[in-house]
């Protein structure tokens, strides 16, 4: 078809999944500072920061610069507290087992460092399994680990699962496929740790904690969970889990720097401390010497702690926890379903996608998708994402695109109107790929 053949585009009927939408999401608009023409859909890469969390760090900030008003119960002590108490009650937890961290790779790096390696019946230096196609955080501190003799061996999720210079000439994941047999039957003599993202970051996939734990507990592996792609829209399992870390940057939108690491108290105990002058019990009680090292170390999450937090970002944290847990995290999480599933219907209508809508539609009913909707690219290739992404940030459209897939995810803000506008932009953007 030549360029100046006219193309006439009809609306597809309004979808039962688009017109069962509630007016009013989970998350307010005017919580944030998003303008109205923008239409961000990258919490997976970078959450927008709520307004209040931004003018906690407003009035924060003129006790750094005045330090005499800095208060030692009330900021030094009170403000890690309520953050490590919002963050238990976004992820179903107990306050006590929160450690405060930098971001995932730093919770992940503790644990790989701090993990008993030699010391729990492990034949040779002991093995990490991890799924193909991790991302680098949940990679890079087990690598470290070979100077130790522990070893790391990577498991395929799926047929034709590929990762690495061949992610583009990766298969799709199908409602068909058991990532967690495959990951449970790779579990060996050697096995101590199984390291998994919860929501995997390019596909999308969600992974079923729940059962891998069980699987795990049979075979004496600890199960250490990469949940950055899915705290703050999903509440997740945590029994029998051993590790849960995530950053607050993304979905539990907040400033980057500053983190969440959850630990089961008896794997908790198992573990060599951090060691530093805050991991030890009375450690800020200044009635007793300082140099009185002849204490025992914290049975709580600050057993784990590097120092003393950014208190310029926990109070930011604190705020966007507290946010999302009066919004209630199990709301959020059947919201983004229901947009979703919203959008999957609407990808049914369009030219170039009605095949990736039955794959997406079928993920979505089996419980596999979270907030990431990945739109694998066909055979589009990496010139067709980066041309179809381009396109839309020229719309003032903001997805991401990872490995093969164009990512929209949705969050507790989004509306009807947002799903429609991504619709309209797939269906301009194939109109003119025809023309």
């Amino acid at each position: 078809m030549t360029a100046d053949c006219a193309i006439t585009v009809v609306a597809p009927v309004e979808s039962r999944s688009m017109t069962s939408l509630p007016a009013n999401p989970p998350l307010e608009a005017a919580l944030f500072d998003n303008p109205d023409e923008v239409l961000w859909l990258m919490h997976c890469s970078e959450g927008p920061v709520p307004r209040a969390a931004a003018d906690a760090v407003v009035d924060f900030l003129p006790r750094e610069t005045h330090p005499w008003k800095l208060r030692w119960r009330e900021d030094f002590q009170a403000i890690p507290e309520r953050t490590r108490e919002a963050a238990a009650r976004v992820i179903g937890a107990d306050p006590y087992d929160i450690t405060l961290t930098p971001t995932t790779s730093s919770g992940l790096v503790t644990i790989a460092q701090t993990f008993p390696w030699h010391h729990r019946g492990a034949v040779g230096g002991g093995e990490i399994v991890l799924p193909r196609g991790e991302f680098p955080s949940n990679v890079w501190p087990w690598k470290a680990l070979a100077a130790r003799g522990v070893n790391l061996r990577e498991v395929p999720l799926w047929d034709g699962h590929e990762d690495g210079t061949s992610a583009w000439q990766s298969a799709p994941p199908r409602a068909d496929i058991d990532p967690e047999e495959r990951l449970l039957a790779a579990l060996g003599p050697h096995t101590q740790v199984l390291a998994v993202s919860w929501v995997r970051f390019q596909d999308g996939i969600v992974l079923d904690l729940e059962r891998l734990a069980r699987g795990c507990a049979e075979k004496r592996v600890a199960l250490v969970v990469d949940g950055i792609q899915g705290a703050g829209t999903r509440v997740p399992q945590l029994d029998g889990v051993s590790a849960f870390a995530t950053g607050g940057h993304k979905g539990l939108l907040a400033p980057q720097g500053l983190g969440i690491l959850w630990t089961d108290r008896t794997f908790r105990r198992e573990i060599v401390p951090g060691g530093s002058w805050l991991s030890v019990e009375q450690a800020m009680d200044f009635s007793r010497p300082s140099t009185d090292t002849d204490r025992d170390w914290a049975t709580d999450g600050t057993r784990l702690e590097q120092g003393m937090p950014n208190l310029v970002s926990a109070v930011a944290f604190h705020q966007s926890l507290d946010m999302l847990a009066r919004a209630g995290v199990e709301a959020i999480q059947r919201h983004i379903a229901s947009l979703a599933s919203a959008l999957i219907d609407g990808l049914e209508t369009l030219d170039g996608w009605r095949s990736e809508a039955l794959r997406l539609r079928e993920l979505h009913d089996a419980g596999r998708l979270g907030s990431i909707i990945a739109l694998h690219h066909g055979d589009r290739g990496p010139k067709g994402m980066d041309r179809l992404l381009s396109q839309a940030m020229g719309q003032k459209i903001y997805p991401s695109v990872r490995e093969g897939y164009l990512r929209i995810a949705f969050h507790g803000w989004h509306t009807k109107r947002d799903v429609e506008r991504v619709l309209h932009f797939l269906r301009a953007s194939a109109a003119a790929d025809i023309a």
